[in-house]
Order: C-alpha cells, then sequence, then structure tokens
C-alpha cells in the first residue's frame, strides 16, 4: 500500500482507505450488509495495509462506528486513522434552502454527537470529525466555530473536516476561509470531475486533506448496472438510480468498456483514475465483503495511468447539478 500525507495534519495513510456506510446497515443506506462478514472484511484491510477508515454516526445509527472500535480493540498497535460524521440535527440530506446553521449544526448537537461517537468508537479522540452536510452560507456564524474550537482545546478531536454536497464542490469556500477546515470530502470520479477546476488547485495550494467519496458513482463506475436493474425500496439507490438517472448512467459507463485496458477491471481504472490527481489524500470505496478489500485495496500496487489514457477519461466528464433524487 502506497501512503500519502493528509495535507496539514501530516498523517501518513493508505491511499486506499475504507468507506464504511455500506457495511454499517441499518435504516436509509445500501441493502446486503453483513455484519458476521463485516470484521473479516475489516482484518483484511488492516492486514493489507489500509489505516485509513471513514464512517458516520449514520451509518447504521451508530453499528459502523461500533465495528469500527472493535477494529481497533482487535488492532491496538496499528496505526489506523479514524473519521466519522456528525449528521445534520433535521436529518436533512442535503440541508434544505431555507435550513438555518441552528436547524442543522447548533453547538449543543455538535458536542453531543461527538460524545456518542467516541463513546461508539471507544476512542478518547478522534483523529478526524466531519459535519456530514454543509452549506457555506454559515461558515461565518460563531455557533459551529466555537463548537469546533473546543472540541479541539479539549484534545477531543485532532482534524476537523466537511463533507461537500454532491455536485457541489465550491460549496465550501468560505468554509476554507476560515482557517478551520482540515479536510474536504468531496465526490470525485470518472463521471464528476468538476473538483478538479477550483477545489483541488486551492486545496493544494492551502495543505488541505481531499478524501474522494462515491468513487465508484454509487455502483455504475463497477459496470454491473443494466437498464434492467432495480434495488429494493428501502435501499436508497432504489432514488438515486430512478428512471431519470439510471438510464443515462448505464449509456455513459458502457461507454467506458472500450476504454478499459487488458487485465484490469472497470471499478480498477475508476480507482486509479482518483488516483493520479495528487491533490487526493486517500479515496474511500465501500467495502462490505473480502473479496472487495482485496480487489480495492491491491489497485494501490498499480502503476500511474498512462497520459493518454487518462486524456480519454477526461472525455468521459459529467457535470451535473443537484436534483431531489441526487440527495
Amino acid at each position: 500500500m502506497k501512503h500519502r500525507t493528509m495535507g496539514r495534519l501530516g498523517w501518513q495513510v493508505g491511499e486506499v482507505g475504507y468507506g464504511m456506510w455500506g457495511i454499517g446497515g441499518g435504516p436509509g443506506g445500501f441493502t446486503g450488509w453483513n455484519y458476521d462478514v463485516a470484521p473479516t472484511a475489516l482484518d483484511l484491510a488492516a492486514d493489507l495495509g489500509c489505516t485509513f477508515f471513514d464512517t458516520a454516526w449514520v451509518y447504521g445509527r451508530g453499528k459502523s462506528e461500533c465495528l469500527l472500535g472493535e477494529l481497533r480493540r482487535r488492532r491496538p498497535d496499528a496505526d489506523l486513522r479514524i473519521a466519522t460524521k456528525i449528521p445534520p440535527l433535521n436529518r436533512e440530506w442535503p440541508p434544505r434552502p431555507q435550513d438555518t446553521l441552528e436547524d442543522v449544526f447548533p453547538a449543543a448537537h455538535i458536542l453531543d454527537y461527538t460524545k456518542r461517537s467516541l463513546d461508539n468508537l471507544g476512542v478518547a479522540k478522534i483523529d478526524l470529525l466531519q459535519f456530514h452536510v454543509w452549506e457555506d452560507r454559515w461558515a461565518a456564524e460563531p455557533g459551529w466555530q466555537d463548537a469546533i474550537d473546543r472540541l479541539k482545546e479539549d484534545g477531543l478531536i485532532d482534524g476537523f473536516g466537511i463533507s461537500v454536497n454532491r455536485w457541489e464542490p465550491e460549496n465550501c469556500f468560505a468554509a476554507l476561509d476560515t482557517g478551520l477546515i482540515d479536510a474536504i470530502q468531496v465526490i470525485y470520479n470518472i463521471f464528476d470531475q468538476a473538483p478538479e477546476d477550483e477545489l483541488f488547485p486551492r486545496a493544494l495550494e492551502e495543505d488541505i486533506a481531499i478524501i474522494a467519496r462515491v468513487p465508484f458513482d454509487e455502483g455504475s463506475l463497477t459496470g454491473t448496472l443494466t437498464a434492467d436493474t432495480s434495488f429494493p425500496a428501502e435501499d436508497w439507490r432504489a432514488v438515486y438510480f430512478g428512471p431519470e438517472n439510471l438510464p443515462p448512467t448505464v449509456e455513459r459507463a458502457d461507454a467506458l468498456r472500450a476504454l478499459v485496458p487488458d487485465g484490469i477491471t472497470l471499478p480498477e481504472l475508476a480507482l486509479r483514475f482518483i488516483l493520479h490527481h495528487p491533490a487526493v489524500s486517500t479515496v474511500i470505496p465501500g467495502m462490505r465483503r473480502p473479496e472487495h478489500v482485496r480487489a480495492n485495496l491491491r489497485v494501490s500496487d498499480a502503476d500511474p495511468l498512462p497520459p493518454e489514457l487518462l486524456d480519454a477519461l477526461r472525455a468521459h466528464r459529467w457535470d451535473r447539478t443537484p436534483t431531489p433524487w441526487s440527495m
């Protein structure tokens, strides 16, 4: 596993991390979780050099955090970096235009859920605490700033970051102006290349860590979706891959197949595209089973993609704007 630096935080982390939404299960997420298999997948990831694990309270309503805490207790000498996220108080993803900071991240809520996450993870300090949603119109308000300052002063968190809303990579620049943001988590993949325009140059200039999430566009870049794919009603992908999005997504994913070199898979190509960019500190594919772990983590051993292939992949950029189904 190759390592990269987490911006000004200075940590060396495996460039392929672990996204823990799917493994956490529970309401409002991915179906297909297996709590009996999950510890094996997590242990394997640690064995293969994965050191960055990203979770959130809402993933299984604390279950994903507990799974990560158990891994850390099984591996007390491993240099694991733990990141988690505070849910919005009003449970709206993304925030609505009328939502105020008090609706979403009042100070008492920030402190309460930090304590919950500390308990679930079984740690005295969280390496990276993040807000699970964000609106830059809140940036200048003192409530969240004072809460984060207090958590750092009390030694309860090391770094702080925000998870940027889907297809809004610049909706964090006012937050960066405050100097309180150590990391930005943003959707970045072959389709969603917009972070390269303004966010990545600023991150490199200001030494901000970039966590690339949704590397497979919720599954389309694994090459497994077809026009007939459906998901259980309780799986959020039933909304995301509805009639407005599934047909064009499948068409675009199919168009990529001709670019996949012999000997590799489309998911491997997707991860290697993300890792070509020097602003990316780590990429966090979701992995529910050991075979996912092996396939994704071995990508770090591969050579960089050749420039002509990168150029060809750039032609598959797909700029979109948030919609009611995109969440």
